[in-house]
This record gives C-alpha cells, structure tokens and sequence, in this order.
C-alpha cells in the first residue's frame, strides 16, 4: 500500500516526542507499506536527518515555513475564530500546493495524518483510507497551561484550549481511523464516541535503552525537552520547591533547547546540562528519575525510557495516568514536595525496594511499550 504520512516536523533527529512517535511509526509502517514522506518544517533538516528516514520512505517531500510566514499564519488565525493558534501556525498555501502536487505524483491509498495540526492541508483532498493520530488531548493540556501558566499567557491559553476543544471535536468525523497515545488522553478527547478511537501508545528499543554500570554523577535527573511548558513548568517546580527540602542531593536537568529562564536555574546543586548525544549516559549516571508533571499531557518518553534502563522513577500522579504503571512497584508516586523528598529518601535508603523497583520498572515496560506491536495495530486499522 502507498501510504502518504503527513507531520508537523521533520521526524529527526529525536529530541521532541512528536518526532519521536512518527519516526518509529514510518520506520515500522515501511515493512508493510510504501512511505511517502511529507513534513512540514521550520528549519529545513540536513543530510544527517535525511539518511535516517531515507531507508524507510519511497519519497521525502519539505516545506519550510519562515518565521515571517509563521507569524502571519498566526495574525490569520486570530480572525479564524475556529482554528487553533498552532494549527494556523503550520498551515501554508505553498506548502498545500506542494502536497497536491506530491499526491498527483504519487498517487497514494492511504492517509496517516500525524496531529491535528496537519489536518488542514487535506481539508480539499478526498483520500477515504484515512488515519488522524491525535497523539496527546492537547486541549486538555491548554487547559492546564492557561491555570497554570504565566499570567501573560493565560488568557491566550485560554483561547486556544476553547478553539483546541472544538477542533479536536470536529476532526473525528474527518477521518476514518483515529489513534491516541493513551486511555487518559482518549477520556479528554471531547466526542460523543470517543471510545472508538484506538490507543496506541510509544514503544521502548528495548534493545537500546539497557542499563550498564556507571559512576553516579547525579542524584536525581529529570530529561525531556527544555523549550516545551510542561516541562519548564516542572523543572520550575523541582527547583523552587523539592530541591530546598533535599539540600544534600544534586539534580542534572538534561535535555535539548534549554530556554533562558531553563540557564538561569544553574547553581551548585542544579546542573543545567542541556543537551547530550547519547541519552542513555545521562540515564546511566544518575540514581532517581524525577517527573513532577503537573500540566502535561499523553504518555512522557522520558519516563517509559528512564524505566527500560532500570532507573528508578518518581513521578506525579498525572504522570502515571497515562503510564499505567502499578505504584510502589514498577513506580513512586509524589504529588507534593514532601511526597518527593519522602520518595526519594526511601528509594536512596532501601536497597531492596530500589532493586524492586528497578527490575519491575524494566519488566512492566518490556510488556506494554513494542514499537512493533503497536505498529501492527496501526496495520490492521489500514487494511480495514
């Protein structure tokens, strides 16, 4: 089958989840299905990360959206009272034209749609094979952040969290087949049959996230990517409210694109070390994963990685939503700072429960995160 797989971003290299979720998918999707690649781009990527999706795609078609368009698209969509700020963000008549001409050419079955943000470059496009990944509820997530956020962004988060509400809404009728990354995010999705869209969550290479014995460099390490809110709403949160209980222990915030507000956190017992080729070494030479994850949304590869290298992990409630995991067993549980520092404590003291936890952590991913597994799925929905 020619399978056209639309998405927001370039799918490499993988330093943001959405990357991440379409890279393994294409690279999964190409044993039974002809890819034909078109990503839609804010920098256009290099050799480096055409040569790692090369193998998997008949075709590879870029669309560069300046920053200038970018901010036009968005002044557009102020006056697009149903559009969501990042949909119009990503949404280009040049790069519409060129997709028309990319599917004249190739003449595709089927359609895999990664994110809503996608979904208005097919709006004049008949393809009936068609599969809307929705990944995350990102409504849910714009709701958090206009609570939670800085007051200069809360009543454009709010804005955006309605208009997210009603598009996420109006897309399910759109496409044939829809997929979320979790049965939380599935609840959020504001449908009447929300049920009916299938959950397939992101899958661990077991094979490359193994553990291997290193010197502790850190006590306590939080990853993930450090320009996007959530994340920087929880750094935020490690600093101002965990690390002053826990004066003794040291935390390595790891990750790429550190905002500015992300360096000024460096100190002595905050070590901002941004971004690492290899994420596995980070892994490797900490003792505790910490995810106080308090408006995020979907499944955090941080976490499912951090517990396939058998590192212990203690994580927010909202976290283990998606994750599934079963507390004080594969994970640790702490929704305040005293819940954190009393976590922590007992992992760094209790040798039996850290190995418990650990080993458990490892297994539990093993069973429930198989890029190819979940890729299957995603198979028989097309084949349907």
């Amino acid at each position: 089958m020619k399978l056209l797989f639309l998405t927001s971003r370039f799918p490499y290299p993988l330093e943001k989840g959405d990357k991440l979720r379409a890279y393994y998918f294409i690279k999964h999707l190409s044993a039974k299905h002809d890819i034909y690649l078109f990503a839609v781009n804010e920098t256009m990527p290099d050799e480096k990360s055409l040569d790692a999706l090369r193998p998997f795609c008949k075709a590879i078609e870029n669309v560069k959206i300046s920053k200038a368009e970018s901010i036009i698209n968005l002044a557009k969509g102020l006056f697009q009272t149903g559009l969501p700020f990042q949909t119009a963000y990503f949404t280009s008549e040049k790069g519409k034209k060129q997709l028309k001409e990319f599917i004249q050419q190739h003449q595709p079955d089927a359609l895999f749609c990664h994110l809503i943000r996608m979904s208005e470059y097919i709006q004049d496009i008949k393809i009936e094979n068609s599969l809307l990944d929705y990944m995350d509820a990102f409504s849910i997530g714009m709701k958090r952040y206009a609570e939670n956020g800085s007051l200069l962004m809360r009543l454009p988060a709010q804005i955006e969290y309605k208009r997210l509400l009603a598009y996420e809404n109006k897309l399910f009728n759109q496409f044939k087949n829809k997929i979320i990354i979790s049965k939380q995010d599935q609840s959020y999705i504001p449908h009447l049959n929300n049920t009916a869209i299938q959950i397939i969550p992101n899958g661990v290479d077991a094979g490359f996230y193994q553990s291997k014995s290193s010197e502790k460099k850190y006590d306590l390490l939080f990853i993930g990517n450090l320009s996007y809110a959530p994340n920087i709403y929880a750094i935020n949160y490690a600093v101002e409210y965990i690390m002053p209980i826990v004066p003794e222990l040291n935390l390595a915030v790891v990750g790429a694109t550190p905002t500015p507000e992300i360096l000024k956190l460096k100190s002595k017992q905050i070590n901002i070390v941004g971004w690492v080729d290899d994420s596995r070494d980070a892994f490797n030479e900490a003792k505790i994963m910490i995810a106080p994850m308090f408006i995020s949304i979907g499944l955090q590869n941080k976490i499912i990685q951090a517990m396939a290298m058998e590192l212990p992990c203690v994580i927010s409630s909202m976290a283990n939503n998606a994750l599934g995991a079963t507390p004080e067993s594969e994970v640790l549980i702490a929704d305040t700072p005293e819940e954190f520092k009393i976590q922590i404590t007992r992992l760094l003291n209790d040798e039996k429960l850290y190995q418990t936890i650990k080993t458990n952590a490892r297994n539990f991913i093993l069973k429930n995160f198989n890029w190819t597994e979940n890729t299957e799925k995603i198979n028989q929905l097309l084949m349907n």
